[in-house]
């Protein structure tokens, strides 16, 4: 078996470890420390991302996305195979080091991905990205750090916290879909994406898709459509009884007649 190969490493802010940049073959991995972030042999669910959240958006003909982290490009390319020729997807990634990694090691990897039209790449950090968002987005997808808990910087909490979310939550349209992909389950974070407004349904997917592989958990999240609607649906209802004293007070009544005295006999 071929060993591994260090190709490049890179700092990340507020991190005291760096990202390393692995090669053995044609196969890569980004590790930090020891943990592996990401691998160009597991990318199922990376890939069950895009296509979960894409399927949502099929009756929208011109849908606008927002992907948080580049990764090695599974839930970009994933999303480009499904999404017709009036999409928007803007990629928004903090360390260009990732880019340059896609553009360069991994460039058979990455295809012609980050050079189709529908695509944009900004260099910033996603948390400033979707605050300064108002409805704009149909779908929101974040596969950044491990999930809500953060693992590379602690400041990627912000995402997935009830600030975070409500953030999240405005950067959508109505409708729209808010994505997250974790390597575990969070059971206390789908109580949250609920408290923050949002639909959400708790996927469990494999590492490698129908060949197995580690459980990972996507999670979508929908903004309601009408939401004064829905506050009107959760109102509680009058009992039928206070309608109908509603009603019969409101009903006039007739004024009574005096009686008319009787004509006496002559």
């Amino acid at each position: 078996m071929l060993p591994w190969k260090l190709i490049d490493t890179t700092d990340v802010p507020d991190g005291n470890v760096p990202l390393r940049l692995m090669q053995r073959g044609k196969e890569f991995t980004i590790k930090l420390g020891q943990n592996e972030l990401m691998s160009s042999r597991l990318f199922g669910s990376e890939e069950a991302l895009a296509t979960l959240t894409c399927f949502r958006l099929k009756d929208v003909k011109a849908p606008k996305l927002l992907i948080g982290g580049y990764g090695m490009g599974f839930t970009l390319r994933a999303a480009l195979k499904v999404l017709g020729p009036k999409a928007n997807v803007t990629v928004v990634e903090l360390l260009p080091a990732i880019v340059a990694w896609a553009r360069g090691p991994m460039a058979e990897l990455t295809g012609d991905s980050l050079d189709d039209p529908r695509v944009t790449i900004v260099e910033g950090d996603v948390v400033k990205a979707i605050k300064s968002a108002k409805g704009v987005y149909d779908a929101v997808l974040l596969d950044v750090d491990n999930g809500p808990e953060g693992l590379t910087r602690k400041s990627n909490d912000a995402l997935y916290d009830l600030s975070g979310l409500h953030a999240s939550l405005a950067a959508l349209r109505p409708g729209g879909v808010l994505a997250v992909w974790s390597s575990f389950p969070h059971p206390k974070f789908t109580s949250l994406l609920r408290k923050a407004g949002f639909a959400t349904e708790e996927i469990p997917i494999r590492a490698a898709g129908p060949r197995g592989g580690a459980r990972h958990v996507i999670w979508l999240a929908t903004k309601p459509k009408a939401a004064a609607a829905q506050a009107t649906r959760s109102a509680p209802a009058k009992p039928a009884a206070a309608k109908a004293r509603a009603v019969k007070v409101a009903v006039k009544q007739p004024a009574k007649r005096k009686p008319v005295p009787a004509k006496k006999k002559s």
